[in-house]
């Protein structure tokens, strides 16, 4: 849809009472995001209908957005129905990479990711999707051979990567992941701060979510170290620095892929093949410095 068609669909939701204003948000670049105030108050209007190959589901969003209201991370659902989620809206600000470098704020953003890990699978119904990013990586190749992406010469040589970190990462604790912790997803309302956007939630290794974290804001080893030490309590033993530093790689391993479906598949105005490029550069810097590390 484009946006002017997503601004009238917000604007004439069953859910309001009386006329509202519209206007849209920065951000999303797999659904629309819009700000709606009437007399009921503010609240963010999601577009967006079912993306099956990245694997996102709008059911399965709307039931990781209400456990993480419930679990006390997210704001409120306001209404819903198929293709559509409704928030309370939070006045806050997003957070930038920048924010994270403050060993305060990323203390404080370490115990609300793990808040959520452990909360939300007391409060999630029906079924629930996992997250496995070597399933997910090896799906995109397929796709992308389906697809004849002009990347596929490089697909044996990823997977065979890919194969090697899944080997290193081992057996995992499972938590219930977000899975796309963009510094834009925390919000910091002035006392604390929220997560938003649970399109990829889903069962993963809490070690996900803090490679994410870390290659997402580039955190330096000492702020990953610090961090590390931060979800578990104690400093990271050497094994556990290489299970992390292998999941971290397989992070920006998937957002490559990630950009490199969308190329040829999203119908959203956005530069894929840049974001591609950006993405491909971290993950091959990020690899060199693992192989590095393992020497």
């Amino acid at each position: 849809m484009t946006p002017e068609e997503a601004l009238n669909i917000a604007k004439n939701l069953s859910c309001w009472k009386g006329s509202v204003s519209a206007s849209a948000l920065e951000g999303g670049i797999t659904n629309h995001n819009i700000l709606v105030e009437g007399k009921d108050g503010k609240f963010v209007v999601r577009l967006g209908d079912d993306i099956p190959e990245h694997g996102i589901m709008r059911w399965h969003e709307l039931s990781s957005s209400l456990a993480a209201h419930a679990a006390g991370v997210s704001p409120g659902i306001h209404h819903a129905e198929p293709g559509i989620l409704v928030l309370e809206f939070i006045d806050s600000k997003p957070l930038g990479e920048a924010d994270l470098h403050d060993a305060k704020v990323l203390g404080s953003v370490v115990q609300l990711v793990k808040q959520s890990h452990l909360e939300l699978p007391k409060h999630i119904r029906g079924n629930v999707l996992s997250f496995w990013v070597f399933h997910i990586l090896r799906d995109y190749a397929a796709t992308l051979r389906e697809r004849a992406s002009t990347h596929v010469a490089k697909l044996d040589d990823l997977l065979d990567e890919a194969a090697r970190l899944e080997n290193i990462v081992g057996p995992v604790e499972l938590v219930f992941g977000h899975n796309d912790l963009l510094p834009a997803n925390i919000l910091d309302d002035g006392s604390r701060y929220w997560l938003i956007d649970w399109e990829y939630g889903g069962f993963n290794s809490p070690l996900f979510d803090l490679g994410g974290l870390a290659s997402n804001c580039a955190l330096e080893p000492d702020a990953e170290h610090a961090m590390l030490s931060a979800y578990y309590g104690e400093p990271p033993n050497k094994d556990l620095w290489r299970r992390y530093s292998a999941m971290k790689c397989a992070s920006l391993l998937r957002e490559t892929m990630w950009s490199m479906v969308s190329e040829i598949t999203s119908e959203i105005e956005f530069d894929y093949s840049e974001y591609t490029a950006k993405n491909i550069a971290r993950y091959r810097e990020a690899y060199s410095n693992f192989l590095k590390e393992g020497s």
